[in-house]
């Protein structure tokens, strides 16, 4: 991004800010709601291949997750177990 675009941006935001300044309460939400829209329109719908894809990555991350915080769980509390000297059960 060159110092143009930066211009532009910071101008732009600034015309936006002064317009949305001048609706009234109503017409700010009228346009959030309308702003809304335009962006759920750029929204993909994933195909059924990338669906399954995106669910088992997930899954098997979550599956690691699982294994790491019961992994860590049993080395702390075999730790606490031998540093209060309470019996294994």
């Amino acid at each position: 991004m060159d110092q143009d675009d930066v211009r532009g941006d910071i101008a732009a935001s600034g015309t936006y800010a002064l317009r949305d300044s001048k609706l009234g309460f109503f017409g700010r939400i009228a346009l959030f709601f309308r702003q809304v829209i335009s962006e759920l329109r750029k929204v993909v719908t994933p195909t059924r291949k990338e669906l399954v894809k995106f669910t088992t990555v997930v899954f098997v991350f979550v599956l690691i997750v699982m294994g790491l915080v019961y992994g860590l769980d049993w080395i702390f509390g075999t730790g606490a177990h031998y540093v209060f000297g309470v019996p294994l059960s």
